[in-house]
């Protein structure tokens, strides 16, 4: 408690509401199981700090986060604050989204088997489920490459994201973006069920593909329905609450 009581001092309230969130950000995805040992990362952007952005330790598990120590980078790769060093996959790929997309304040790349399974299919997700539907049209693909680590991928990331926010690397797993960490929490929830609900029909045998028209009626109730529900505000709070009670570490 000591030692998170001395990191909120020295930040902004704003930031430090940024750093309770991401931390219980990555406690969610540990605790829904989509935490890969150490690697992997979640990232927002610092509010009022132009090119800065917080993001997990690397080498510690996603249940050993909190909200003192995360790490503060900026684009340029240099360690604002904290006392580890950062995944240098997260940075490179992290890094060029906020820099480069105005309303990319949270992002988070996973590698469940859900999601690298579909990533790895070559026709990438399909309409075949309720979720799956909502994201027919909006999501980008990227050939892999190899480990995210070299400068240059950065620009191709972009151009096949496009006005996407959901990039499917190929053969590797999601990248998720959003405006705000509930949201992003929300998609990257929906998108999981979406590629778990794919893999099971097709272990089945021949999906029930849904027609265009039908995905289009579909993505515009739910516009309105996602509108309604505060843009996952609602989902990640109840989230948040569950891990205050079984934990609530994080806030440290």
């Amino acid at each position: 408690m000591a030692t998170a009581a001395k990191a909120q001092d020295n930040c902004s309230p704003e930031e430090w509401e940024a750093r309770v969130q991401l931390a219980a950000c990555y406690r969610i995805f540990e605790h829904l199981g989509w935490s890969e040992s150490i690697y992997n990362h979640i990232s927002v952007k610092v509010p009022g700090e132009d090119g800065a952005f917080l993001i997990n330790p690397f080498g510690l598990l996603y249940d050993e986060v909190t909200a003192s120590n995360l790490v503060k980078i900026d684009v340029e790769g240099n360690t604002l604050s904290g006392n580890y060093p950062v995944n240098r996959a997260g940075f490179t790929q992290h890094a060029h989204f906020h820099r480069n997309i105005e309303d990319a304040h949270a992002i988070c790349h996973v590698h469940t088997t859900a999601t690298m399974a579909v990533c790895s299919m070559e026709d990438g997700l399909q309409p075949t489920n309720f979720y799956a539907c909502s994201f027919i049209g909006q999501i980008g693909y990227h050939d892999f490459e190899g480990v995210t680590i070299r400068p240059e991928e950065g620009d191709r990331l972009l151009a096949n994201l496009g006005d996407k926010r959901i990039l499917m690397l190929r053969n590797h797993g999601p990248v998720v973006i959003g405006k705000t960490i509930p949201q992003m929490f929300q998609t990257m929830w929906a998108l999981q069920r979406a590629c778990e609900i794919q893999v099971a029909t097709l272990s089945m045998g021949q999906p029930l593909h849904v027609s265009q028209d039908v995905v289009d009626v579909h993505q515009r109730d739910m516009q309105v329905m996602q509108g309604d529900s505060g843009g996952g505000v609602f989902d990640f709070g109840a989230w948040m609450r569950k891990m205050d009670r079984i934990d609530p570490g994080y806030r440290d």
